[in-house]
């Protein structure tokens, strides 16, 4: 057997090899390969969609209003229970933890499920922000924490008037 025999593209029967031989374990090895690389490049299709992480906490954002910094939180499943809004050193800390267990008993079979799983997730506030005035609620999933500005914060801006020549 030729080297050539082994490449599909190197002869006429490049697609019948490829077809007759997915037992073959150099076929298997390809195939295992190929995904790994489709997989992490698909990882770079959507904006930072291949840089965030399970382990960086549920998904949050943050919109600034002319009197106030809201932060929304995505808790999907999570009881208000389970939530704990802390706020230390111009510092946001989210966390909880999330327990579900599930027991089913009907005839002839008995059905237990527990899931137990914990999140935590820190966010750096800016400058004028009054964290004393700080207000959380949680609604539908998802919590919302609104952080009122500052007096100088709010008397510190002004808007310019733009002209045209």
């Amino acid at each position: 057997m030729q080297i050539r025999d082994l490449i599909p593209w190197g002869n006429n029967k490049g697609s019948e090899i490829a077809k007759r031989d997915e037992d073959n374990p150099v076929f298997l090895l390809q195939r295992d390969v190929n995904r790994i690389f489709e997989d992490f490049w698909k990882r770079f299709d959507q904006p930072f969609s291949g840089l965030a992480r399970a382990s960086d906490g549920p998904k949050a954002d943050m919109v600034e209003t002319e009197s106030a910094l809201e932060v929304s939180v995505e808790l999907p499943g999570i009881d208000q229970k389970e939530v704990d809004v802390s706020l230390t050193d111009n510092t946001l800390i989210i966390k909880g933890e999330k327990r579900i267990e599930h027991d089913v008993s009907k005839r002839g079979y008995h059905l237990s499920e527990r899931a137990y799983g914990s999140f935590y997730r820190s966010i750096s506030l800016p400058a004028g922000v009054d964290t004393e005035k700080a207000k959380a609620e949680f609604r539908n999933g998802v919590l919302i924490v609104t952080l009122p500005k500052t007096q100088n914060e709010l008397s510190r801006g002004r808007k310019v008037e733009v002209k045209a020549n």
